[in-house]
Parts: C-alpha cells; sequence; structure tokens
C-alpha cells in the first residue's frame, strides 16, 4: 500500500518549526536573519546621511571679494566644530567669531552685524559676565599667510534653539585683523573684519 504523504501550508507547524518539508523558501531562522540584516543596514544608511546633511562648507573672502578659504561646520559633543583651511592672510593672531547677521558685503563687512549673542552678555571668553554665543579662541595664521586646523565654537549649536548657527536664516564667520584680547567690549580690541563667510543650511 503506498504511503499518502501530508500536505504543508504555509500555516503548517512544521515550516514553522524550520523543517521547510515543502521545499518553497527559506527557513524562519533565514527568513529573520534576513529582515535584521536589512533593519540594520538602513539604518546604518540612514546615519550617515544625516551626519552628512548637518556638515556646512563657509566660502570665505576678503574685503575686495578674493578667496581665502573655507570652513567646514560640524555638530561637536558641546558646541560646533570648525575645521579651518585658510591661505592669503596676514601672519599673527587673528580674532574669529560668530556675527549675527548672514550676509558679508565688502569691503569692511559691517552688513555681518554684531556677534552673535542671544543670552545678550558681554563679550569674552574670559570675561566673567560673558561670553556671546559667537564668541571663539584666536588662531594664529602662520608665516605664510595659512591656516589648517580645527577649532571649537563653543557656544553655537547646529539645531532648532535659539543658539543655532541658522537662527533668523543664518549668521557669519568673520576674522579680525587682530588678536581678540577675550573681555574687551563689543569685540575684544580685534580690528577690522579681514574675511567673511555667510553659515546657512
Amino acid at each position: 500500500m503506498r504511503k499518502v504523504l501530508p500536505l504543508y501550508s504555509c500555516d503548517s507547524p512544521e515550516i514553522w518549526r524550520g523543517e521547510n518539508r515543502s521545499g518553497l523558501g527559506y527557513t524562519l531562522k533565514t527568513m529573520r536573519l534576513q529582515h535584521t540584516f536589512a533593519i540594520a543596514t538602513a539604518l546604518v544608511i540612514s546615519s550617515a546621511f544625516s551626519a552628512g546633511a548637518q556638515s556646512v562648507k563657509v566660502q570665505l573672502h576678503d574685503g575686495q571679494g578674493n578667496t581665502v578659504g573655507t570652513a567646514d561646520l560640524s555638530p561637536a559633543p558641546s558646541g560646533v566644530n570648525i575645521h579651518l583651511n585658510l591661505a592669503n592672510l596676514t601672519p599673527g593672531v587673528h580674532g574669529i567669531h560668530i556675527h549675527s547677521v548672514a550676509k558679508c558685503e565688502g569691503p569692511a563687512f559691517a552688513s555681518a552685524g554684531g556677534h552673535f549673542n542671544p543670552d545678550m552678555k558681554h563679550h569674552g571668553l574670559e570675561n566673567p559676565d560673558g561670553p556671546h554665543a559667537g564668541d571663539i579662541p584666536n588662531i594664529t595664521i602662520g608665516p605664510h599667510g595659512d591656516f589648517k586646523g580645527t577649532i571649537v565654537a563653543p557656544g553655537v549649536t547646529m539645531g532648532d534653539d535659539t543658539h543655532s548657527v541658522f537662527t533668523n536664516g543664518g549668521t557669519a564667520l568673520v576674522i579680525h585683523a587682530k588678536a581678540d584680547d577675550m573681555k574687551s567690549d563689543p569685540a575684544g580690541n580685534a580690528g577690522d573684519r579681514v574675511a567673511c563667510g555667510v553659515i546657512t543650511k
């Protein structure tokens, strides 16, 4: 007498236990591994895209409109990282600040407004009544007029809050002719504005 084999459907417990007697596809374990891998891959791609979307490149120009370099802004654990690649500037120590208006009209760059200061504090990283949100440590331009390195702007963010560099349509990164003394209002006696770049999304 010929033995009759039982029929299996998608609801058959033998298939979901991984026996897969019907030969119609992967086992449940394999399907779960594939699903987990797909989710992990999507998360990695999404995270990479989000990180990339948050970085901003700023083009810096002098008062005559000549390019003097770039600044790449990215979120830091406390503040914003600013990676500078500068050239054709006067050697020595220079003040650098984030200003409140996203305009860089030469030659004086007065259009950039004052320092970014949403908390209405006094100027200076060393001022007990400060600092401005836009205050940043000085940079030292090398003997050939160049600078390459990363500094941190501790008082700003790249989010949607009041300290964001994108507030009110954006801000401006300004380099001054002299060093910032880190305590004098309104700009640390840093002198003229010699380079400027607009910060927007």
